[in-house]
């Protein structure tokens, strides 16, 4: 029973003792939002740098809402097909900007659970 007891205890330090070196490791690399689903979210917005610029077409500005819809082009790190789409403005001078048949290239990101519009500028 003692060494049963001993082998056991041995293992669990064995076991937790690379479980630690493992954290400790990944804590020396920084996180890459795009190699983790999800993790951008919630850590908060992914920086607009590493977001993929997309093509589409203003539809409706609700600056009282603070909202834009554009029809789009797929939105690969939000895995969005091709759509006509509702977006939350991530700063509402973006929507001063934009008026319904304007063409634009923007940003877009999932932040607080909400589709958001990161950046915003006229022409594709």
């Amino acid at each position: 029973m003692k060494r049963r007891f001993a082998a056991s205890a041995a293992m669990l330090t064995l076991i937790f003792l690379s479980g630690a070196a493992m954290a400790g490791a990944a804590a020396d690399k920084p996180m890459d939002p795009a190699m983790h689903g999800g993790a951008a979210e919630k850590a908060g917005a992914t920086t607009a740098v590493t977001l993929p610029s997309v093509s589409g077409t203003v539809t409706k500005v609700d600056e009282a809402a603070g909202k834009i819809s554009i029809d789009h082009q797929a939105i690969p790190n939000l895995s969005m097909d091709a759509m006509t789409m509702v977006f939350k403005a991530a700063d509402p001078a973006l929507l001063k900007a934009a008026k319904p048949g304007d063409a634009v290239t923007f940003t877009a990101d999932k932040v607080n659970g909400q589709l958001t519009v990161m950046t915003l500028k006229k022409g594709k």
